[in-house]
């Protein structure tokens, strides 16, 4: 293998000169440029790397540890790959300004954090994101690595820096998006009441009705799915039953995620219910295979993954360069509205009264 007093001994130089050129730190002539760059294309000549990190304390490699390439995913079940979509964000910002991206997957364990962490330390990366697969609290220990550290769609509690989806005003726009159409009787099928994500959404709910001076109606909010249970219908079917048995039912329904509803498009067709005709449905996620080929199609909500991945490369950047040396615990993204025809307004002519029909 070549090494640099090879390329100075065939380019006629000093091997500092040969060092100047492939790190660009001193002038040098064009003239020599040229022989240094042509003897090191001759011997196939590759700077190393570790010895260029040793002497400027930069890699210029990030690392990522996420769960995203072993967790198993059933492909014929409808879900999106949140954590992918994340990591594809933060490596187009890294790549954009010359940083390797070096990944590694915690198979579902997070007591492995630690080590991955460890050995990323030993590699000398210059910062370190952890990416989880949706919005929740993390018991991480990333103390090894002694570097700037972001969590990407989750937070710890002691406060490591962190970027996550705004849900709460990303359900406040939809509400206040199907209000403004009409709407007054707004039911909610929530995912587990308990986490994260449907805390912030069920504020984000309460305050678009508020803002609208509707009157908040405890009856109108269902869980769809309890949490760690099957995502099977039976547990929807029970909560979009009492939720059209109220005797004034709601004229939309928003759904937890795009997951849940395209179930409830199923479970209204068996009731023979027509959407958006008698109801309006709308999700959130805008998981564009749910999204988009459902007839009709479903107004949803973006979570905007791919943005919340270039935040936090954005984020990270600024602590490594130094530029951010004590920044915002939490950085909130929010995504838009994908207005489509499950949703109608009430005034709409071919628009039916379910309550009426039922009765």
């Amino acid at each position: 293998m070549a090494t640099i007093y090879d390329v100075a001994r065939v380019a006629g130089v000093s091997p500092k000169t040969v060092s100047r050129v492939l790190n660009g730190d001193a002038p040098v002539g064009d003239s020599t440029k040229k022989k240094v760059k042509a003897a090191i294309a001759d011997l196939g000549y590759v700077p190393s790397s570790a010895a260029r990190t040793m002497r400027s304390n930069k890699s210029g490699l990030i690392g990522l540890i996420t769960g995203a390439i072993s967790r198993n995913t059933d492909p014929r079940e409808p879900h999106g790959l949140p954590d992918l979509f994340i990591v594809q964000g933060i490596q187009q910002v890294m790549a954009e300004v010359g940083k390797t991206l070096i990944m590694a997957d915690t198979g579902g364990d997070y007591a492995k954090v630690a080590h991955l962490a460890h050995t990323f330390q030993q590699h000398r990366v210059e910062g370190l994101v952890y990416v989880a697969d949706h919005h929740m609290e993390v018991e991480i220990d990333v103390s090894v690595a002694k570097c700037p550290v972001v969590l990407a769609n989750c937070y710890d509690k002691i406060g490591t820096p962190s970027v996550l989806p705004d849900d709460r005003n990303l359900q406040k726009k939809l509400v206040k998006k199907i209000i403004q159409t009409g709407h007054t009787r707004i039911g909610f099928v929530t995912l587990d009441s308990s986490i994260p994500a449907s805390i912030e959404r069920t504020k984000g709910y309460k305050e678009a009705l508020a803002e609208a001076n509707l009157p908040f109606d405890p009856m109108l909010i269902t869980v769809g799915y309890s949490e760690g249970s099957e995502r099977d219908s039976a547990s929807l079917s029970k909560s979009l039953d009492q939720l059209l048995s109220l005797s004034n039912p709601p004229t939309v329904l928003c759904c937890g995620n795009d997951e849940m509803a395209l179930r409830v498009y199923g479970l209204l067709r068996t009731r023979g219910v027509k959407v958006p005709e008698q109801i309006s449905v709308a999700g959130f996620d805008n998981y564009h295979v749910i999204a988009e080929t459902l007839v009709p199609p479903l107004t949803t909500v973006e979570l905007p993954y791919r943005a919340l991945g270039h935040e936090t490369a954005r984020k990270l950047l600024a602590m490594v360069d130094g530029v951010s040396h004590q920044p915002e615990r939490a950085t909130l993204v929010e995504g838009p509205v994908a207005w489509r025809s499950s949703v109608t307004a009430l005034n709409s002519v071919s628009h039916i009264n379910l309550g009426r029909e039922l009765s």
